[in-house]
């Protein structure tokens, strides 16, 4: 028989100890698993907000005192409801369009007064595709055009446009794999989408198969609830010739929050995940992380909404930063800036190439103004 002196008997132990990864008690569990979350609702998972959430997680996430929990949502206005009304949903990324149109429709009275946002977001882009024979918008009239599932953000938006035109059209109500076949079988004239671009819903789609993307006119109404923007060749190269540009709208999207002020604990953790996503906020530009984030503006204001009040202290503490756009920031904004006065005064689309020579040439101009 084998004895171990104490000192032996010990060591052991604590090798037994240490070896094993630290856990909290059973009776700990509960409040170690809850500390710090937040919960954050967001479009379907194949959805670009999933995304922007993710790399929200992997910013404010410790491990210990912080941590966001996704939540897929079924819908933009079920999403807004959850906002409301289910328990545990602290924020959601949201179309504000969607909020225009449960406003203008009344579909949840007062709703806008208990909602407050943290910050604008990314836009996502209108993407209207349809059959060869089809060659403008109004050729639509009284034909099948796909809007997504009832509730969805494209179903709302897709609808809010066609009235705008004043373009009646029958709308189906089918998934974007659904549509896609059935517009490549001539069931239906046109699928509207809206995704960020480059959406992966088109990359399978070859030129030669005659599908493309029609142009959405902007008249006043739909310029002032929407972004004009393009869809370009370097986007879908198989679908657009380089020096022909689709002219289309953008929607932008929101992070918004619940009314928490009668609910301490769950505001101390919103709070906190504010101080650390805008404090870090420069962080989600850098590669690694969705091209998207060099379109927010944390200090863009949204009319109509109250901002959340940690975020507007934040701002109203860090304005000058807030404000400063950062180099991939400023290089985005130049290319849109370009892109529009190009349009505007009928000229040719710039090559991403002469752009980035026209922005090189822009900052050696800035820093000697500086001298």
């Amino acid at each position: 028989m084998v004895r171990l002196s104490s000192c032996k008997v010990l060591a052991v132990i604590a090798l037994i100890i240490f070896a094993q990864p630290w856990r909290p008690s059973l009776a700990e569990q509960p409040q170690a698993v809850n500390r710090g979350v937040v919960e954050i609702e967001t479009s379907g998972s194949s959805g670009m907000s999933v995304r922007l959430v993710e790399d929200l997680a992997n910013l404010v996430d410790d491990g210990a005192t912080r941590r966001v929990l996704p939540v897929i949502g079924k819908g933009a206005l079920q999403i807004l409801i959850d906002l409301k009304y289910l328990r545990g949903i602290d924020m959601a990324i949201l179309p504000t369009d969607v909020l225009e149109y449960a406003k203008a429709q009344r579909l949840y009275p007062g709703i806008e007064s208990s909602l407050t946002y943290i910050t604008k977001l990314h836009n996502e882009e209108l993407h209207l595709l349809a059959r060869p024979e089809i060659l403008g918008i109004s050729e639509l009239k009284d034909r099948k055009v796909n809007i997504d599932l009832r509730g969805s953000g494209t179903s709302i938006t897709a609808t809010r446009i066609f009235e705008m035109l004043k373009i009646p059209v029958s709308v189906t109500n089918d998934t974007q794999e659904v549509a896609l076949d059935k517009l490549h079988r001539g069931e239906i004239a046109a699928v509207a989408f809206v995704g960020g671009k480059p959406s992966p819903a088109f990359t399978s789609l070859k030129r030669g198969e005659g599908i493309h993307f029609l142009a959405i006119p902007v008249n006043a109404e739909i310029a002032a609830a929407y972004t004009p923007t393009r869809l370009s060749g370097v986007d879908y190269p198989e679908l657009i010739p380089q020096d022909k540009p689709v002219e289309t709208i953008a929607v932008g999207n929101v992070l918004a929050a619940t009314e928490l002020r009668q609910l301490p604990e769950r505001s101390r953790n919103v709070a906190n995940f504010v101080d650390i996503f805008f404090t870090g906020f420069q962080s989600l530009l850098g590669p690694g992380h969705h091209p998207k984030w060099n379109e927010v503006n944390l200090a863009a204001e949204l009319p109509g909404l109250r901002r959340y009040a940690p975020a507007d202290q934040w701002l109203q503490r860090n304005m000058q930063i807030a404000k400063t756009p950062s180099p991939e920031m400023l290089r985005t904004m130049f290319s849109r800036f370009v892109d529009e006065r190009r349009q505007a005064i009928g000229g040719a689309a710039m090559t991403q190439q002469d752009k980035d020579a026209l922005f090189q040439q822009f900052q050696s101009w800035q820093r000697e103004q500086a001298r």
